[in-house]
């Protein structure tokens, strides 16, 4: 049984603005930071065995900030970016939504398969991310325990994946950022044990208005 300790990276300015950042390389906020550290003191007692990222710094700096004090090294993987969103990049929902309305609706309804314009779909990144967590899996004893900071799009293809859900169910899986779900994999399943448990970030300031987009 590997047991998996999945976050969504901490809080970007991009974030609080409900810009989608898709692959931009935002770095985060400071209340990112701090989502983080609180995560971290969260984690603290915690044994990691590995720590997995994306490439894209909101993420890694996430895990950094967890790994701190820790003998771990976190590998950078860009196969757990963010999914592509093209032309919609650094626009809000609202602004996307006006320029390509018809796409914007494909999305809602069917997030595996609409593409915005220049990007990919939610199917796409399922495939690269369960691609690249088999071989992350494969790497290690069957009992590791390993922490992956990834992006809400990741994350949430992910968990469709593991509970053979239709991805059209993505949009109803709420993951905050700095968010920590738990899941132990085993070779009939997995069992999800915690989903965007909060609990580190109580003690922040309730002021991320942006915290659970899908960007």
């Amino acid at each position: 049984m590997a047991r998996l300790l999945l976050v969504r990276h901490g809080e970007t300015t991009w974030n609080s603005d409900l810009r989608y950042q898709g692959q931009q390389d935002i770095p985060l906020s400071e209340r990112g930071r701090a989502q983080a550290e609180a995560l971290a003191r969260r984690l603290r007692g915690v044994s990691l065995d590995a720590a997995y990222a994306s490439d894209l710094q909101r993420a890694y700096q996430t895990a950094e900030i967890i790994c701190q004090g820790r003998s771990l090294l976190v590998a950078r993987l860009a196969a757990l970016r963010e999914a592509h969103f093209g032309a919609w990049e650094g626009l809000t929902y609202a602004e996307a939504a006006a320029r390509w309305p018809e796409i914007a609706r494909q999305r809602r309804v069917d997030p595996g398969g609409a593409r915005p314009p220049g990007g990919e779909t939610l199917a796409e990144l399922q495939v690269r991310s369960l691609t690249a967590l088999r071989e992350i899996e494969r790497a290690h004893a069957p009992d590791a325990t390993l922490l992956l900071a990834a992006h809400g799009g990741v994350l949430r293809a992910l968990l469709c994946a593991f509970l053979r859900l239709d991805l059209r169910a993505a949009w109803q899986l709420r993951l905050d950022n700095c968010g920590l779900t738990i899941v132990e994999t085993y070779p009939e399943g997995a069992i999800l044990m915690a989903v965007n448990d909060l609990c580190h970030i109580e003690e922040l300031p309730l002021d991320g208005a942006g915290s659970a987009t899908q960007t």
